[in-house]
């Protein structure tokens, strides 16, 4: 019996699914459940690119857990609440801070590489769609075209990423379309 494997796509969490909150002029993530809304369009995003017949993937960094300005039950909750408002099939998280030298912290492809194995996808017919260079070069590293959204192009990034987007919306477009050409 043969098995193809199959196409995914990972999705950073904060300033792609859900919206990142201004301190002091800088986006950080939600500090809580309250903070935590979805991005206008991410639903109808997500619900066609699970139509399309992609694996949906949260993969996300949450190192104020590791610094102690986050518990992992708040951030738990914001998953369940994830969970309750879209189809994902998983949700993988870094809890580590860069001095922890982890394998799972992007820019390293430990998540995207453990889902890989996990659910027999094909990196070469999967994306990675996040809004920092962090998720470019862990979606490279992981052999995924790359999407990056938002509008903080601006920032200096070790990796070009495939195609830019300015929401999620936009990326499944994107990602659909490259679909049809490849059947």
């Amino acid at each position: 019996m043969d098995t193809v494997a199959r196409q995914a796509v990972f999705l950073d969490r904060d300033g792609v699914l859900n919206e990142l909150i201004r301190v002091d002029g800088t986006p950080v993530p939600p500090r809580t459940i309250k903070e935590f809304q979805l991005i206008d369009g991410v639903v109808d995003a997500v619900d066609q690119l699970r139509t399309s017949g992609y694996l949906l993937i949260v993969v996300t960094n949450q190192p104020d857990i590791a610094r102690g300005r986050q518990a992992v039950g708040v951030v738990e909750a914001m998953h369940e609440q994830l969970r309750s408002g879209l189809a994902v099939d998983d949700i993988i998280t870094c809890c580590h801070d860069d001095a922890d030298a982890c394998e799972c912290r992007k820019p390293k492809p430990g998540m995207l590489i453990d889902a890989i194995c996990r659910f027999g996808i094909d990196p070469s017919r999967s994306f990675m769609v996040g809004d920092r260079w962090r998720d470019v070069t862990a979606g490279r590293l992981a052999g995924c075209t790359t999407i990056l959204v938002g509008p903080d192009w601006d920032a200096p990034m070790p990796d070009a990423p495939d195609l830019r987007a300015r929401n999620l919306h936009e990326a499944a477009g994107m990602i659909c379309q490259a679909q049809s050409h490849v059947r």
